[in-house]
């Protein structure tokens, strides 16, 4: 099995689209979603500067409906709302490929993990490559690449880290919060954090990549 990271340029009909680049700095989240014919429920994140109007435009937006606010802290809220907008669903399925969630939005892209067999995701790719919309293939590693690359306690902690947007830009937590987190010592989370990002550093600059669109 290969496991692939796709960053695509979303089309401009959705809903995510237009409120990630209405707020360009914002990141939207979709943490699971469950699709059901022609509408998806989902249950998705912001952070953002203004939480309460990310939170109003997606309660009054027409693709949007039954939107209840389960949480908010800080600049960061969380939700659970419908959307007849399935794109994104339809669009994998048509491949039979497994999508990994979170799937992150920003500035009209979303990025997505995707798992399959090198068969499937070079069919994935030629469907890319004939579509109108950009896309980047950010990396692509084999299982036994990942068996090889990392420790089990470098993929959980590098996991974690990606799942909180430690890496994003700007950070969305701290490496004390990461720490908190995993219920470990700042100092471990650093070590292990920098060992893992050299591993995967080293082997980025040293293999051949798939060429990008």
């Amino acid at each position: 099995m290969i496991s692939a990271r796709f960053r695509i340029e979303l089309p401009k009909t959705l809903w995510v689209t237009e409120l990630s680049q209405q707020y360009p700095q914002a990141t939207f989240r979709l943490l699971s979603g469950n699709h059901h014919d022609n509408h998806a429920v989902e249950l998705g994140e912001a952070i953002t500067d203004n939480p309460d109007e990310v939170v109003e435009a997606m309660r009054s937006h027409t693709s949007i409906s039954n939107y209840e606010l389960l949480d908010a802290a800080d600049r960061r809220v969380l939700g659970k709302y419908e959307t007849n907008d399935t794109q994104l669903y339809e669009f994998v399925e048509a491949e039979s490929l497994t999508i990994e969630f979170p799937v992150t939005v920003k500035n009209g892209w979303y990025e997505f993990d995707l798992t399959g067999t090198r068969d499937e995701l070079n069919a994935l790719q030629r469907r890319l490559d004939a579509a109108p919309l950009s896309y980047e293939l950010q990396w692509l590693i084999t299982e036994r690449d990942a068996d090889e690359l990392l420790t089990d306690r470098q993929q959980e902690i590098l996991n974690a880290a990606i799942r909180q947007g430690y890496f994003e830009v700007p950070r969305e937590c701290t490496l004390g919060e990461l720490a908190e987190t995993l219920a470990v010592d700042k100092s471990t989370v650093s070590t292990v954090l920098r060992r893992a990002e050299s591993q995967v550093l080293k082997w980025f600059v040293t293999r051949d990549h798939q060429p990008q669109k």
